[in-house]
């Protein structure tokens, strides 16, 4: 059974973070940016070899509260793309960052979920991003897509993951890695 290839990456110790998601995104062909940080999930894309956020280089809807991509507030962010993804997260002692790629393995050998987001409805699209609403209580998210084609409180939009899958020492079968591939609707 061929595993993905799973292997922790050097961050600088005066860590620029937009600029080494961009260098990452490029060595790897990576397309798209998922953070998780204290005030909130920031999306991005990866376009001409810039990392564009819904805060970056403009603000693209000045009424909504979006975090900022910040080393300080930071918990975890996830760039990825067809066949690799790097996830760089926040510990104690500082940043620690993988590199998963999986250009030779088979689908046999992992799962693929395609997990709803929430969105219900679109309120504007600006630039690569929709500002995506959902239910009465006002959540929304800004997403690095356009023409999402909202109907009758659905949610179109997907983000593809792969569950990679290994035996243990008795045989059991067991989910031991796992990485974002596609965010579509």
């Amino acid at each position: 059974m061929n595993k993905p290839l799973c292997q922790p990456l050097e961050i600088p110790d005066n860590l620029n973070l937009k600029t080494w998601l961009e260098s990452q995104a490029k060595e790897h062909q990576l397309n798209y940016l998922l953070a998780h940080a204290e005030d909130g999930v920031i999306w991005g894309r990866f376009q001409d070899g810039n990392l564009i956020t819904p805060t970056e280089p403009v603000k693209l809807f000045p009424k909504c509260n979006f975090p900022l991509l910040r080393n300080e507030t930071l918990q975890q962010c996830r760039i990825f793309g067809k066949n690799s993804e790097v996830m760089l997260w926040q510990k104690h002692e500082g940043f620690k960052a993988r590199l998963i790629k999986d250009d030779n393995i088979k689908k046999e050998e992992y799962i693929t979920e395609n997990q709803i987001l929430w969105g219900t409805k679109s309120e504007s699209e600006l630039g690569e991003f929709t500002l995506v609403a959902d239910g009465q209580q006002g959540l929304k998210h800004a997403v690095p897509l356009t023409g999402i084609p909202f109907k009758d409180n659905e949610r179109p939009l997907r983000l593809t993951v792969h569950h990679y899958i290994d035996d243990d020492d008795s045989g059991v079968a067991r989910i031991y890695l796992s990485r974002l591939v596609k965010l579509y609707f």
